[in-house]
Formats: structure tokens, sequence, C-alpha cells
């Protein structure tokens, strides 16, 4: 694997309690690129991200992440190079522990303080990163207290706070107002707009969510026997064929109206307009 590339997956198949729920997906993330990973609810998005993480191993084939195979290497030396928000992460601190320490633990890669310290400089960091979200307020309060919102913008927060080498962000604008999701939807232009060898990769399901300056994307849909299809199909046994990657490249050429309706499973129009997307039903 070439230096110039952050996140590459090769072949991968996941399988649970015997059912396939990602098949063939093949993707190539280069740094400073921003990437756009698309698709309905269901379809493996989280699962995908779960293994870019170091969450999760394939059942089959290879995750290379920042020089490294997954299985290959203790996924700790390297998770402080990864920044992650998801609501599994969610999960995983104490219910009474600081937004502004779920923010600065990054830094340690730990999920709840204890005994850590960390300098002045450090901590006025982690501040300015719930400030850019708009969420400074929460200094103070506990976790378990807050809002869907309000957590999901604490934890973009935790993915920037070390300077990861790839951030990956899942549904980042989940449980937002609109004035909330306007205000995260911006600074995240901001961060796809940077001159930076941060690769980062943003999954959503919604098209007036992808903020500017993320140029590429993954769309995915479903795979019957050996043929991709974008539309929910339904595999033997009534569950749902696998998940899998049906187009990869620029935004542009992904985003169009045949494709975004094939994946969701009805006519819909796709509009571009001052720099964001949006789709109707026909």
């Amino acid at each position: 694997m070439t230096d110039d590339i952050a996140l590459k997956l090769t072949d991968v198949e996941f399988r649970r309690q015997g059912r396939v729920i990602l098949t063939d997906v093949n993707l190539t993330v280069r740094r400073g690129e921003k990437w756009i990973l698309f698709g309905p609810n269901g379809i493996g998005k989280s699962t995908l991200i779960a293994m870019m993480a170091t969450r999760m191993h394939p059942s089959e084939g290879t995750v290379d992440i920042l020089g490294n195979r997954l299985g290959k290497v203790d996924v700790f030396s390297y998770r402080q190079k990864i920044g992650l928000s998801s609501a599994e992460l969610s999960r995983a601190f104490p219910a009474d522990e600081d937004p502004l320490d779920v923010v600065v633990t990054a830094l340690t890669a730990t999920t709840g303080r204890w005994r850590d310290s960390y300098t002045d400089e450090e901590t006025d960091k982690a501040r300015g990163l719930l400030r850019r979200f708009g969420v400074g307020y929460l200094e103070g309060k506990q976790m378990w207290k807050l809002s869907e919102g309000e957590r999901t913008r604490v934890l973009i927060c935790r993915a920037l706070m070390a300077d990861p080498e790839l951030a990956i962000l899942d549904e980042p604008t989940t449980g937002l107002d609109l004035g909330g999701r306007e205000l995260v939807v911006k600074a995240l232009g901001d961060l796809g707009t940077e001159d930076s060898a941060r690769a980062v990769v943003l999954v959503t399901h919604r098209l007036e969510e992808i903020p500017a300056g993320f140029d590429h994307i993954a769309v995915m849909g479903r795979r019957s026997g050996g043929e991709r299809i974008a539309h929910a199909v339904k595999a033997r046994g009534g569950n749902p064929a696998p998940g899998t990657i049906i187009y990869t490249g620029d935004l542009e050429h992904g985003l169009t109206a045949e494709r975004v309706s094939e994946v969701f499973g009805l006519p819909l129009d796709v509009r571009h307009e001052g720099g964001r997307w949006q789709a109707f039903a026909l």
C-alpha cells in the first residue's frame, strides 16, 4: 500500500450469525480526501465504519488503515490517529462524564477520565472545539443529561481533538434541529475545505446534510446473486440482500436522480444548488 493511501478495503465481506451483512466491498481513500459514505438505513454503513475504525474485523478480505493491516497490528497503538464519532461510541462513556472530559480524553484514546492530566493548552483546545460546534455551554454538565443532538456534537469534537490522520463521522447531524444542523454542516464544511493531509469519511443517508468541500462519495446498495443492485431486494429466507458499494467517485456523477431513486426504491428528483444537495419525491 502506497504512503498516500489512508484507507483501503479489498474484497471485504462481513457475516453475523451466518448471515452475510456486507459483501464485495472495495474502497480506497487517499490522504487529504473528503468522502461521503451514502446509503439507506440498514444497508451496513455502521458495520463498515466500525471496521474502518478498528472496532470490527472483516469475515473475509482485508482492511488497511494508515499503513497497517487490520488484524496484523495492535489496534490500540494507532487509535489516536483515528477520530471516531458514532452513537455506539457514545454509550462507552460513564453517564456522569463531563462533556469537556469526553473531548479531551481523545488525546489518550480513553473513554472516561480518571487520573489523567492534561495541559491548559489541551483543555483550552477542547473548549474551543465545543464552542465551534455550538455546545460550549455543556462544560460541567453530565453526558446522561444531554439531548441526542448535544451528544452528537460533543462526539464530533472528540473525533477532531487529537488532530487525527483519519476522521470518521457517523451521521453527525443526528438528533439536531434545523439551527443545530446548519451550524454543524457549516463547521463540517470548513473541515471539508481544509488544506491538510487528513482523510475524512462522513456517513449519511440525507443529501441535504452533505457539507461543502466533500467531493468524493461511496454509494451503498444491495447485492443479489452475482449482480450489484441498488434497491432493497430480499434474499432467501426473507432477509435483505447483503450490502455493498455500488459506486465510488465524484459526487456529481454519483448522486444522479436515477441512482438515488434506485437506492431508496422510489422516484426522486435530485438537485444541487448553492453548494447543497436536495432530493424530492416525484
